[in-house]
């Protein structure tokens, strides 16, 4: 089974990784481009084909490594 978690920042948490992205943006002439808030993307392929169990393991993943859920959201996604 594969997944796929994407961690963010919570609003209102500062980003100054996705602010100096922003201005670089802007100094390449992507004028366009109004705001930039960065985030980590993990794909995980693992044992086991019960969708609710790769759920709970893949939380607890996230709650013990993945995201510092004082600061960050996350999002699962099973690929299968």
């Amino acid at each position: 089974m594969k997944a796929r978690v994407t961690v963010t920042l919570k609003t209102g948490v500062l980003d100054p990784q996705g602010q100096a992205i922003e201005g670089s943006l802007k100094g390449l002439g992507f004028s366009g481009v109004t705001s930039v808030r960065q985030g980590k993307v993990f794909d995980l392929a693992f044992d086991g084909s019960n969708e609710e169990e790769a759920r709970a393991s893949i939380s607890e993943m996230c709650e013990k490594l993945l995201a510092n859920t004082v600061i960050e959201n996350y999002a699962i996604e099973i690929l299968n």
